[in-house]
């Protein structure tokens, strides 16, 4: 592990406060900044814009390493999940899903999870540690330069041709459109990294992707929402609801027992929205559990007022599970119910199912299966 702190761990302000101190003149930092977020340098050294000098002191003060790709394993429906090894001998696992107009990658923002949702095997395995922002940003950053250098590919052109850029040489330089923060963790209980990573995320100095294109999901910490809707980050929310009632709640999300609906429900309407959009809720469909439509009419009770939407995502069980599938019927009754109250209700197909990168399925562990949301 290098001693030498990561510089994509350093907010815009805190890494020109540490450069002014060296006496780097200060528009080094947008020069820097672009090096990092945009054209993904590898090496201090492949910033070439910069003195010898200049990038010889960067090199003595900071690390500039990129995660490394232990692993990747394509789905046959062109879903492609890698499994990052970090520093200290941790990993995570991100899932790079093409579409016909984008291309997404669920990224993680802990080794592990805290939340222990029933039906999420990521839950299952048990906490290990915050990921730093560095180590957030590092999984969209290196998938983009694999996707750059003709690394994972796909088999649909539309999101080829949508996500493609023509770099200065005239090579083709495929683009993440969206980013989720649905892999293995709760973003929120990460907040001040996650916080970091976002505002570089968004910022013009930084990768400049649009707020639009950015969803944050959360088994519902209360108090974090609301401090979210503080920051004025506005990126997408996605709240994982996955019951009509706190009894049910209860059991399968045991956050429920600190924030139940009531007070969830109530910072999701609170929170600040922009014009036209809408708040996403997951809603994991448990055989037996949660998906009556009985179910379904008190989710629309409860959603009443909440500019929203309502993902339905059969549940993916794994080994040891307490859980199954619903049948087709059952996902079918509970949307038209939803649909019949004017509520959006796509039903999710997962994909990477093949390979473990569906939802609920993260894992991390090189030697085991793996999961995601």
């Amino acid at each position: 592990m290098s001693s030498k702190i990561s510089i994509k761990s350093l907010s815009y302000a805190e890494l020109s406060e540490r450069l002014a101190a060296t006496g780097l003149k200060g528009y080094r930092i947008d020069q820097v900044f672009d090096w990092l977020y945009r054209k993904r340098a590898s090496s201090f050294d492949a910033m070439t814009n910069l003195p010898k000098e200049e990038r010889q002191l960067l090199d003595s003060l900071f690390s500039l390493a990129l995660v490394p790709v232990l692993r990747s394993e394509q789905s046959s429906d062109g879903t492609r999940k890698f499994l990052f090894g970090l520093d200290d001998g941790q990993s995570v696992e991100s899932v790079l899903i093409p579409d016909e107009d984008r291309l997404t990658l669920c990224i993680s923002s802990q080794v592990g999870c805290s939340q222990a949702c029933r039906f999420c095997l990521t839950g299952a395995s048990g906490f290990t540690r915050n990921l730093s922002s560095g180590e957030i940003l590092d999984q969209i950053i290196t998938v983009e330069r694999l996707l750059s250098e003709g690394g994972p590919q796909d088999d649909r052109r539309a999101a080829e041709h949508q996500a493609d850029e023509k770099t200065q040489d005239g090579n083709v330089d495929r683009r993440i459109t969206n980013i989720v923060l649905m892999g293995m963790g709760e973003p929120l209980a990460n907040f001040a990294e996650v916080k970091k990573a976002l505002e570089i995320m968004l910022s013009g100095q930084g990768m400049g992707i649009s707020g639009r294109r950015v969803t944050l999901s959360t088994a519902g910490l209360v108090p974090e929402i609301e401090k979210l809707g503080r920051t004025g980050l506005r990126v997408g929310l996605a709240v994982s609801l996955n019951a009509s009632t706190d009894e049910v709640r209860d059991e399968v999300m045991p956050v429920n027992r600190r924030y139940p609906l009531t007070e969830l429900l109530g910072a999701c309407r609170a929170y600040p929205l922009e014009p036209r959009r809408r708040i996403t809720f997951e809603y994991v469909l448990l055989k037996n559990v949660n998906d009556s439509p009985e179910d379904a009419r008190r989710v629309a009770k409860l959603l009443r007022g909440i500019p929203c939407k309502v993902n339905l995502i059969p549940v993916n069980p794994f080994p040891g599970s307490a859980y199954e599938r619903p049948t087709d019927d059952a996902v079918r009754r509970f949307q038209q119910v939803l649909l019949d109250r004017h509520i959006a209700a796509p039903v999710r197909s997962s994909r990477g199912r093949d390979i473990s990168a569906a939802c609920g399925q993260l894992r991390g562990h090189a030697s085991s299966p793996a999961r995601l949301e």
